[in-house]
């Protein structure tokens, strides 16, 4: 279980790497892109990133993540369970389920947008400013559930 609960921290803590990326230069490498260019950009990044090995970790930590949370509720009371709950909700919640609700839907509109229609500047700047800001929370999440991943093995010892 040491080495579930390890990988699993370390599976998190990449993910919040890769949003911490997208937060602090992509997008805002993007945004100084003439807006064509820009739009261009991430509809390809979106479209690329899934068939790439990011999908790969992004499903496995969120199952990984999940099933320490269950397991944490199954074997409640034994030491570091609650961190296990913990760190399987922060993630599954902050992550998972935010990318779900907010950064996917945000994708899919970008992706259906003719980066040259009249309405594309001002979808593209709520874009930017929305999805960033879904992705500083997913950044935040994915690096606390690693913590509290790394505590529940801390305790677990």
């Amino acid at each position: 279980m040491q080495t579930t609960i390890w990988v699993t921290a370390l599976a998190c803590a990449l993910m919040a790497g890769i949003y911490l990326a997208f937060s602090s230069f992509v997008m805002s490498s993007l945004a100084v892109l003439p807006r064509v260019q820009g739009i261009a950009a991430m509809q390809s990044i979106n479209r690329v990133i899934l068939s790439s090995s990011f999908m790969v970790l992004f499903f496995a930590s969120t199952v990984a993540s999940l099933g320490l949370g269950v397991w944490g509720v199954v074997r409640w009371g034994v030491p570091g369970s609650s961190y296990l709950v913990t760190g399987g909700l922060l993630y599954v919640l902050g992550m998972f389920v935010c990318t779900a609700a907010f950064n996917v839907p945000l994708n899919d509109g970008l992706d259906a947008l003719d980066p040259t229609s009249t309405s594309a500047a001002e979808v593209w700047t709520t874009y930017l400013r929305d999805w960033t800001r879904y992705n500083h929370l997913r950044t935040v999440f994915s690096a606390a559930a690693s913590v509290v991943f790394v505590a529940a093995a801390w305790v677990a010892r």
